[in-house]
C-alpha cells in the first residue's frame, strides 16, 4: 500500500518553482515602481502540471494585475519552468479554505488508494466556485432580467428548464450567473462548474493517462453540470462525441445542465448539429448589452464594493461616474475595468481625478467603445480583403495564402483591441499565446521591409476603425 501511494504521488515530489527568483525577475523587467505597487505581495501557493496558483489580497489587485501585467508575468515564469502555460489566482481570505479542502480531498483518496494527481488537478480546474459571485450581488436591468430570473428559478427548482442556455457578448455576466447557480446549490447537490477549454484539457489528459473510465464517471455522476464558453469546443470531434454522450446521460438521470456561450446555438461554428439541437431544445436566453441605467447602477455598486473591501475613501465624482456609464457601452467587464483605472489613479496620486484626467486615463477604452472594434469584425474585414473564408483563416492549415492573412488579423487584433494574448489565441481557434506573439512580431518586421504590405495594413486598420466593412 505504501509503495503504491509513493508511486502515485511522484508528481508532487518535483521541485517547485523558486518564486523568489521569479520576483527578482519581475522587479528587474517590469520596474521597481510597478513591482512595489502591485507585484511584491503576490504569494505563491502551488504548482501543477501546466499552471501555477498564486494569491493576492483583493479582487481589485487581481483584476488590475490580470489586465495589465499577466502576459509579462507568464513569460517570466516560463523562463523558470517552460511547461507553465497559465496562471490562476485566489484571494488571500479564500486561500486557507482552498488549501484545507484540497488536503481533505487528497487524504480521502489516499484512504481509497486512488490516483491522487487526477483528483488534485480536478478540484483546482473545475469546482472553483467564487463565493463573491452570487445572485444577491448580480445587478439587474432590462438587458439581463430574464437570464437572472431563469437562473434564480433553476437554483430553486431544477425541474423547470433543462438545459438552460445563456448567451451574450464578452463580459455580460454569463459566468457570474453560472457561478451563482452553483453557489446556491452546492450545499444540496454535487456541482461541476467547468469551462469548455478545461473540459477539453482534462479529456485529452485522461486519454493520454488511460483514465477515460474515471473521466466518464467523474462527469456523469454529477447532479449539476455548469459549462462555460461552450463555443470553444468547436472542431474537436472526439471531445464533442464524449460531451454529447455525457450530456445525454445527465439529462436521462435527471441532472441539470446549464450552458453559456457567446452566440445562440444555431450560430455555433463547427459544433455537431445534434449538440446544437439539444441546446436549442431547452430554454435559450440572450443577455444583451446593458443600457445606461444598468451601467450607472453597476458603477455605483462597484464603487461601494471597492470602498468596503479596501477600507479606504474612494472619491470618484458623480460627473465621472456618469461619463464612464455613458461612454463605455460595449461590455460590463470593460465598464468595471474603466472604473478600476480611475480608482487606481485616485489612490496613486491621492486625489480625485478631474474629468480631463479621466478621459486621458481611459483614452484607449473610449476609442474601442466608440469604434466598436471586435475580433469578429477584424477577422471579417481581413478575410474579405484577402478573399478567403473565415473557416479557412481559423483552420489549422499552414498554406502561405492563409498564414499571412491569419497573422495580419492577429496583429490588428493586438493593435486595435485590449484583448490579452491568451484571449486573442482563443479567438483564433484556440491557438497558443506564443503563436500570437510570433504573428505580431512577424508583421511588425514585414511592415518595415514590405511597403505594399505596410500600406495594406494601414488601409485595413482604417476600414476596421471606421467599420467600413462594405467598402472593401
Amino acid at each position: 500500500m505504501k509503495n503504491i501511494l509513493n508511486k502515485k504521488t511522484d508528481n508532487f515530489s518535483i521541485k517547485k518553482i523558486d518564486w523568489s527568483k521569479v520576483q527578482l525577475d519581475m522587479k528587474e523587467k517590469l520596474g521597481k515602481d510597478i513591482y512595489e505597487s502591485w507585484l511584491k505581495k503576490i504569494d505563491f501557493i502551488d504548482e501543477f502540471n501546466n499552471y501555477i496558483l498564486i494569491s493576492v489580497s483583493t479582487r481589485f489587485i487581481r483584476d488590475w494585475i490580470t489586465s495589465r501585467y499577466l502576459d509579462q508575468i507568464l513569460q517570466i515564469v516560463k523562463t523558470h519552468r517552460k511547461e507553465i502555460s497559465r496562471i490562476e489566482f485566489t484571494i488571500s481570505d479564500q486561500k486557507k479554505d482552498v488549501i484545507d479542502t484540497e488536503n481533505k480531498i487528497i487524504e480521502n483518496q489516499k484512504d481509497k488508494n486512488e490516483n491522487i494527481s487526477f483528483i488534485r488537478d480536478s478540484f483546482f480546474q473545475y469546482n472553483r466556485i467564487d463565493p463573491n459571485k452570487s445572485l444577491d450581488n448580480f445587478i439587474i436591468g432590462p438587458s439581463n432580467k430574464l437570464a437572472f430570473e431563469a437562473s434564480k428559478k433553476v437554483s430553486e427548482d431544477l425541474s423547470h428548464y433543462n438545459p438552460l442556455y445563456l448567451y451574450g457578448g464578452v463580459g455580460m455576466g454569463k459566468t457570474h450567473l453560472l457561478n451563482a447557480i452553483g453557489l446556491n446549490l452546492k450545499s444540496r447537490k454535487k456541482i461541476m462548474f467547468i469551462s469548455a477549454e478545461r473540459f477539453m484539457y482534462q479529456f485529452v489528459k485522461s486519454i493520454k493517462n488511460n483514465e477515460m473510465v474515471k473521466f466518464k464517471d467523474y462527469f456523469r455522476n454529477t447532479d449539476i453540470l455548469l459549462i462555460d464558453d461552450i463555443q470553444f469546443m468547436n472542431g474537436k470531434e472526439a471531445m464533442q462525441e464524449e460531451f454529447f454522450h455525457t450530456f445525454n446521460a445527465l439529462i436521462e438521470k435527471g441532472s441539470q445542465v446549464i450552458v453559456s456561450a457567446d452566440r445562440p446555438p444555431n450560430k455555433l461554428s463547427r459544433i455537431q448539429e445534434r449538440i446544437k439541437s439539444r441546446f436549442a431544445g431547452g430554454l435559450v436566453i440572450d443577455i444583451q448589452n446593458p443600457d445606461y441605467e444598468l451601467r450607472h447602477k453597476i458603477i455605483k455598486a462597484k464603487l461601494d464594493e471597492l470602498k468596503l473591501n479596501q477600507s479606504v475613501s474612494l472619491n470618484v465624482s458623480e460627473e465621472i461616474q456618469k461619463f464612464i456609464s455613458t461612454e463605455i457601452n460595449t461590455s460590463i467587464r470593460e465598464l468595471v475595468g474603466a472604473l478600476n483605472r480611475v480608482v487606481s489613479f485616485s489612490r496613486i496620486y491621492n486625489k480625485p481625478p478631474s474629468l480631463a484626467e479621466a478621459k486621458a486615463i481611459l483614452k484607449d477604452l473610449l476609442n474601442l467603445s466608440e469604434n466598436k472594434v471586435t475580433i469578429d469584425l477584424i477577422q471579417t474585414i481581413v478575410c474579405q480583403f484577402f478573399k478567403i473564408s473565415k473557416n479557412e483563416m481559423l483552420s489549422a492549415r499552414r498554406s502561405r495564402y492563409l498564414v499571412r492573412p491569419r497573422q495580419t488579423a492577429i496583429y490588428l487584433t493586438k493593435l486595435l483591441t485590449s484583448k490579452s494574448l491568451p484571449e486573442i489565441g482563443r479567438s483564433f481557434s484556440n491557438r497558443d499565446h506564443t503563436t500570437v506573439i510570433h504573428s505580431v512580431k512577424t508583421i511588425e518586421r514585414l511592415r518595415h521591409e514590405d511597403k505594399e504590405l505596410n500600406s495594406n495594413i494601414d488601409n485595413l486598420k482604417n476600414k476596421i476603425l471606421y467599420n467600413k466593412e462594405n467598402e472593401i
